[in-house]
């Protein structure tokens, strides 16, 4: 997480910057956080898994939303962008600006150097409040990885993985598989000899 930005507020005093802002902030205990900007491999990777559970979704009540959206861990009060929002049925906002998301139930980040260690702590045991929340994943840049952690019946998260491009994952709460070779198209990976190519 980057350096605050701001002196210590309230949740209203974040949205009422946030909504005023031309850039995109993280707020939490108090503080509001600029978030950085994205590599290209980052971009491709949201566009091609939002173009895959488009298809996926078209005759469901499913929707995938990529980073502008902002959803509030109501429970601890962390507002924030995940790179891309699956929500199921009908949406659940904080007012009625309609830009904040209490419902999500996949929630997925793409990894970089600078956010890997927040995604998988502390930002992951913040998403856990979320009540209709069921599944995260986290894409790897590096290599042809991809994690999903799933909450299982008795609250507990089991991790299951996919790795190297011929790979495939299961998104079992939304009964969606993907091939590593399409949600890594095009994507320029460092020192894999390895090519997503069709």
């Amino acid at each position: 997480m980057s350096t605050a930005q701001k002196r210590h507020c309230t949740p209203k005093e974040y949205l009422e910057f946030e909504r005023n802002s031309q850039f995109k902030h993280q707020y939490y205990k108090g503080e509001i956080f600029a978030m950085g900007g994205a590599s290209f491999a980052h971009g491709q990777l949201v566009s091609n898994l939002t173009t895959l559970f488009g298809i996926h979704f078209k005759d469901s009540d499913c929707q995938a939303i990529p980073k502008d959206l902002r959803v509030k861990a109501d429970k601890t009060g962390l507002y924030t962008y995940p790179d891309l929002t699956v929500v199921c049925g009908e949406p659940e906002f904080e007012d009625d600006v309609f830009d904040t998301l209490l419902n999500p139930k996949l929630m997925i980040e793409v990894l970089s150097d600078s956010t890997e260690a927040f995604d998988r702590g502390e930002k992951f045991a913040q998403y856990r409040t979320i009540d209709p929340f069921e599944q995260y994943a986290l894409i790897s840049q590096r290599e042809y990885r991809i994690e999903v952690f799933t909450r299982v019946g008795d609250g507990r998260w089991v991790l299951s993985e996919a790795a190297g491009v011929d790979s495939t994952i299961e998104f079992s709460t939304i009964q969606c598989s993907l091939k590593l070779r399409d949600v890594y198209e095009r994507v320029t990976i460092p020192f894999q000899s390895e090519k997503p190519t069709k």
